[in-house]
């Protein structure tokens, strides 16, 4: 059957189907570390809608699995292809579609890169407002996929908020276009909504209506703020989201994260135990809001410098952007997405290291503090097994299991913006319920019956 369906996709697609060993490798991992079993059959390189349609009615008439994939930079394993699979790639399908300034409307399909697209939008004096860590790297489609965030959330929102409508094939090969141009619509049940962070499971996302902005004006100002330890830190950011002061970036990253960037970057060496904030002010207030900022963090401890140069800015963030290859030079990395109130903040950061003291694990930690999402990375050592995987030892997983539940309890999520994929699986029936989770099982049956998309994903037993 597998080599059936693998002419049938050649003679449908031709050169569009990458059947080589290098490629089917290379479709099995994304940024998470980890990679999925054995090799997918072929790698699609969709160069259309109906390169894609014609993909999915071949799966679905041979019950053969699919899963989609981007830039494959999604850190929850949610794109990995692996034995039996077709891995559907919809880079290639990178163009802007129309621009509407009237409107504040871009129509894009899902390959383009969040740094391309701003950069073309820049010139209609327009962007498209989230902005993960990976924007230079990462796709508007993936975004869309795992309801991406990134360090302009707690300003300006996450992708859920800047997408008014998205274009789907199903799993049978049919087109649906959902959503609305308008900026109120609310016909029907929202089923563009559904389809943000669904991870690839419900369908094949090929095309995107997005919410622009117009250029923010006035200057930007950047704060560096260090503190003497990582809650203290954490305190502050909190005391500057209580004074309704609304900073468009606010970044925290504790001692050892910060140690190894520094590292990474040939930077000097903070001092033993220091924690820095990293916060941006923009518009027309940027100048007052960050005087303002500067004197909440001074006032909760901090040691603060404040720039109003946008290249200096841009350096000081440099070092924020540059915290997942600095932990790739630690060891082989857990990469984990939890979020807590904001005002919890601080006492998230104390069952971390909590957890680090008593079970003996290293957890660097990052955080979108100005919206509580915090990034845990756990570091082990680790080599890939015969089949080139790597192995999470169940040690890691314990401590895993222990601050995933430390964050339910503070009233928190399991993941803020990288998703389920495989990584999670385990944990969504805990934080969800057990009538919930098949609730929305079922609902992955409506649009997939077969169950042909992006098997074993978010929804494993």
């Amino acid at each position: 059957m597998s080599a059936a369906v693998v002419n049938q996709l050649i003679a449908a697609l031709g050169d569009a189907v990458d059947i080589t060993e290098t490629a089917r490798e290379s479709a099995r991992a994304d940024k998470s570390g980890h990679a999925a079993h054995g090799l997918p059959l072929a790698l699609v390189h969709a160069r259309s809608v109906s390169d894609v349609q014609e993909t999915l009615r071949i799966a679905s008439a041979t019950g053969t699995p699919v899963v989609t994939q981007g830039a494959r930079t999604g850190l929850a394993g949610g794109a990995n292809a692996g034995e039996g699979e077709i891995a559907l790639s919809v880079r290639t399908m990178d163009r802007i579609l129309e621009v509407r300034p009237d409107d504040l409307v871009a129509v894009v399909e899902p390959g383009i890169l969040n740094a391309d697209l701003n950069t073309a939008l820049a010139e209609h004096g327009m962007w498209w407002a989230p902005d993960p860590a990976s924007r230079a790297i990462s796709t508007v489609g993936g975004n869309i996929a795992t309801g991406a965030g990134g360090l302009l959330c707690a300003k300006y929102g996450v992708v859920r908020d800047a997408v008014l409508g998205v274009d789907v094939v199903l799993a049978d090969g049919r087109l649906l276009r959902l959503g609305h141009r308008t900026v109120k619509g609310v016909t029907g049940l929202d089923l563009t909504s559904l389809m943000i962070g669904s991870e690839g499971t419900l369908g094949v996302i090929v095309g995107a209506t997005l919410k622009l902005r117009r250029t923010i004006p006035g200057q930007v100002c950047t704060l560096a703020a260090t503190f003497v330890n990582v809650r203290a830190a954490a305190v502050a950011s909190a005391a500057v989201t209580a004074s309704g002061v609304q900073p468009a970036i606010m970044e925290l990253m504790d001692a050892a994260s910060l140690a190894a960037v520094h590292d990474l970057l040939d930077l000097g060496a903070p001092a033993p135990g220091v924690a820095q904030l990293t916060i941006q002010t923009d518009g027309v207030a940027a100048v007052a809001d960050a005087e303002a900022i500067a004197a909440i963090l001074r006032a909760a401890g901090g040691t603060v410098a404040v720039s109003h140069d946008a290249e200096e800015g841009e350096r000081l963030l440099a070092i924020r952007r540059s915290m997942h290859p600095a932990m790739e030079r630690l060891g082989t990395t857990l990469i984990e997405d939890v979020s807590v109130p904001r005002s919890a903040m601080p006492a998230m950061f104390d069952e971390i290291a909590r957890i680090e003291r008593e079970r003996g694990v290293v957890i660097p930690t990052v955080a979108h503090a100005g919206d509580g999402n915090l990034h845990p990375n756990f570091i082990f050592d680790a080599k890939p097994n015969v089949a080139g995987i790597v192995d999470v030892p169940e040690y890691i997983w314990e401590a895993a299991d222990e601050l995933f539940t430390a964050a339910l309890k503070l009233g928190g999520t399991l993941t803020g913006e990288h998703g389920i994929g495989v990584l999670k699986r385990r944990w969504l029936a805990d934080e969800i319920g057990d009538d919930q989770w098949e609730l929305q099982r079922q609902l992955t049956r409506v649009f997939d019956p077969q169950g042909i998309l992006n098997p074993g994903k978010v929804f494993a037993p």
